[in-house]
């Protein structure tokens, strides 16, 4: 096996469909398809079932997605490594996060960190937990900062940075009542990302901890933002992470009410690909993080509190 088949086997998966996976990695089709059989005929094993609809995997498939995965990201790894050590390479950091931590968390920590550290470069990509998670896996980027949702995998590591309130949100119009118990909560229309995202993962959480049924979802979205937006417009409560409201609150478009019993909160953390040799600039953001992220806090935009 070499990195280039096997850069173009997880192709295949991502897209489903050879002459796609054939346009992203620069071959022609029946290049491609030799590459994927040549691959097969190494391992003995069939990788793919082909069909009129597309490409589908095996179960040797699955097992190889993960090697390939690994090698591809400790290829990579090796490469910098070695060329950080010849003094060849300058330090850089490639961070993943979703957008409202970008906004309201991390850009004026990485801002005060590139003064800090001006020899290391730095890229960030926004993007949704579950394509952060693929991102960390394939070695695209170096780090990610999300929520917690309880997920436990061998491959990263995790610390977490802070931890962040969530609060229960209506529309300044909506002319809502603070909720006497969480079970007249529960009866509660409430607009929520999609389940899959850890925003819904938290959502759900609050309530099940709460030991109540978790209300019905009367509008489903897919973005943070977007449910502060329907909620400022009186489409429901929302029950988002404080960091996400900033705005909304300083225009005056939503109400922060009391939580009826122990206000939940959210993990801030940070998880990064396990290495045999940590780059020194990946060991200096994580040190900055871990010291300083967690005491700088976004613009304080205070809610206007009903009730």
């Amino acid at each position: 096996m070499n990195p280039r088949q096997l850069k173009t086997f997880l192709a295949v998966i991502r897209y489903e469909n050879l002459t796609r996976a054939a346009a992203e990695v620069n071959l022609a089709q029946s290049s491609l398809s030799d590459q994927i059989q040549a691959l097969e005929e190494e391992l003995g094993a069939e990788l793919f079932l082909r069909s009129r609809q597309g490409v589908v995997l095996t179960p040797a498939g699955a097992v190889l997605k993960a090697y390939a995965e690994e090698i591809l990201a400790l290829n990579e790894e090796a490469k910098a490594s070695v060329s950080a050590a010849a003094g060849n390479a300058g330090q850089s950091i490639t961070l993943g996060t979703l957008e409202t931590i970008a906004a309201e968390r991390l850009a004026p920590w990485l801002s005060l960190f590139r003064k800090k550290n001006p020899d290391v470069g730095l890229k960030l990509k926004v993007g949704g937990s579950g394509e952060l998670l693929a991102q960390l896996q394939q070695g695209s980027i170096d780090i990610a900062f999300t929520f917690d949702r309880g997920q436990q995998n061998e491959r990263f590591l995790t610390r977490r940075i802070c931890s962040e309130p969530l609060v229960l949100i209506a529309g300044r119009d909506f002319q809502a009542r603070p909720p006497a118990s969480l079970a007249a909560l529960s009866t509660a229309p409430f607009v929520a990302t999609e389940t899959g995202c850890v925003y819904r993962y938290l959502f759900d959480t609050a309530f099940a901890e709460a030991h109540i049924a978790a209300p019905s979802i009367v509008t489903e979205v897919d973005s943070i933002a977007t449910i502060v937006r329907l909620v400022a417009s009186g489409a429901g409560f929302g029950l988002v992470p404080r960091l996400a409201v900033g705005l909304a609150a300083t225009r005056g478009n939503v109400v922060e009410l009391p939580w009826p019993g122990k206000p939940p909160a959210a993990s801030l953390v940070v998880m990064w690909r396990r290495r045999r040799v940590q780059p020194p600039a990946l060991t200096l953001l994580l040190q900055s993080a871990s010291e300083e992220l967690s005491l700088l806090r976004p613009d304080d935009a205070r809610l206007r509190h009903a009730g």
